[in-house]
């Protein structure tokens, strides 16, 4: 099959990059954030009616600042709580307008899912999203250009709790988000069930205070991305 070669290993990259870092690094995907004293401590797929108030509350009560990349169609179901979460002093992010892997998606409909995704947080929080993260972790070749066309910062992850899982624990997330984590890490963690097991986020919610006593005890601080 003429080409298919060269198209069986770009998509092989583009799937792998959420947990092989040289497919990452080979795609110009940033895992962790250079020269900041800190770590980002990223929500995706909110703002959740539970889910994200209880993370802002335990957010407030140990004084750290966190990233949520949002999910369009729920900024459209909540947009007071996606700027509350801005009016508490967190940054918010694009995770697309729906959660779908874009290399199920033809080429014009990741272009709308960005566009649709961007608007829903601008008219919400009348701010625009500067950082974007793909569903799954996973672009395609035009989700990605069409992400750095728009003028968004593509941002994947060094560290996670793989809070989505039904069996995990709060210790267990913890943990896994933890090990080994140095200024600059990027920890992912999930405010919602909508797209993983059910009440998954109550766990997420036990953990984070976990998360953040580790941090402080290592001298590590939480940053914004803005």
């Amino acid at each position: 099959m003429p080409g298919g070669t060269e198209i069986i290993p770009a998509v092989v990259r583009h799937a792998l990059a959420p947990v092989v870092p040289a497919a990452a690094h080979a795609l110009g995907l940033p895992r962790v954030l250079s020269g900041v004293s800190g770590v980002a401590l990223t929500f995706d797929d909110g703002p959740h009616p539970d889910g994200t108030p209880a993370v802002l509350e335990v957010l407030a009560r140990e004084g750290a600042r966190a990233t949520f990349f949002m999910i369009g169609e729920q900024v459209e179901r909540r947009p007071a709580l996606a700027a509350e979460v801005l009016a508490a002093g967190h940054a918010i992010a694009l995770h697309g307008y729906r959660h779908r892997l874009q290399l199920r998606l033809s080429s014009h409909d990741v272009h709308a899912d960005l566009r649709r995704g961007a608007a829903a947080i601008e008219d919400a929080t009348g701010a625009s999203p500067v950082w974007h993260r793909p569903p799954f972790g996973i672009y395609s070749a035009a989700g990605l250009a069409f992400t750095r066309e728009a003028g968004l910062r593509p941002l994947l992850w060094s560290r996670w709790g793989k809070d989505w899982r039904k069996f995990t624990t709060p210790g267990r997330i913890a943990a896994r988000a933890t090990a080994n984590v140095a200024d600059g890490d990027v920890i992912l963690l999930h405010d919602a069930d909508f797209y993983s097991s059910h009440n998954s986020y109550r766990r997420t919610v036990e953990a984070v205070g976990s998360i953040l006593s580790a941090l402080k005890s290592r001298q590590i601080g939480t940053v914004l991305l803005i």
